[in-house]
């Protein structure tokens, strides 16, 4: 049996597996950027700005941090939209409010499904190609997308109708 270093066990001890910003659970086993880039509304450029507003080290694993750099940069998260350019943010000039925000986490897919939505409802062109199922970025729809069943040969007909010739045959 091998003994384990003493080292090695503490840091086992400070290693915090799950941190908790907004509604989600990010991995304390990752480094601070690529644990902040699992969540909705948050990939790398993104994370990387954050780590560096909250001065720290972005390869850092992030269950190591002490809780005051956390609480740092679940602040800086939360308040990313005021602390970046416009054009940084993922809603600009909201459609009701007017307001540009930076959506994270379960309001990120809310807000994309009321979007939806509301073209579904006022019959826009990507509301209609929605509703339809079809694709809605002008994709190339006539030999891809399709969702009817397959086309092309079915092996299994084939086999069968083969067996049956050679029954026939046979008789």
């Amino acid at each position: 049996m091998s003994e384990e270093d003493p080292q090695e066990q503490q840091d086992d001890d400070d290693l915090q597996y799950f941190v908790r910003i907004g509604q989600t659970d990010l991995d304390g086993t990752k480094s601070v950027e690529r644990s902040l880039s699992e969540m909705n509304g948050i990939g790398r450029r993104t994370a990387r700005i954050i780590a560096e507003k909250a001065e720290v080290d972005r390869t850092a694993t992030f269950g190591r941090l002490d809780e005051e750099t956390i609480e740092r940069v679940v602040d800086i998260v939360e308040s990313y939209a005021e602390d970046v350019p416009e054009w940084l943010t993922n809603r600009q000039r909201d459609f009701y409010t007017g307001e540009t925000t930076h959506e994270i986490g379960n309001d990120l897919q809310l807000t994309r499904q009321h979007d939806i939505n509301r073209m579904k409802m006022i019959d826009s062109y990507k509301g209609v190609r929605h509703k339809r199922g079809q694709k809605v970025r002008g994709q190339r729809t006539k030999s891809t997308g399709r969702t009817e069943g397959t086309i092309g040969v079915n092996v299994e007909e084939i086999r069968e109708e083969a067996e049956e010739a050679a029954e026939e045959g046979d008789e």
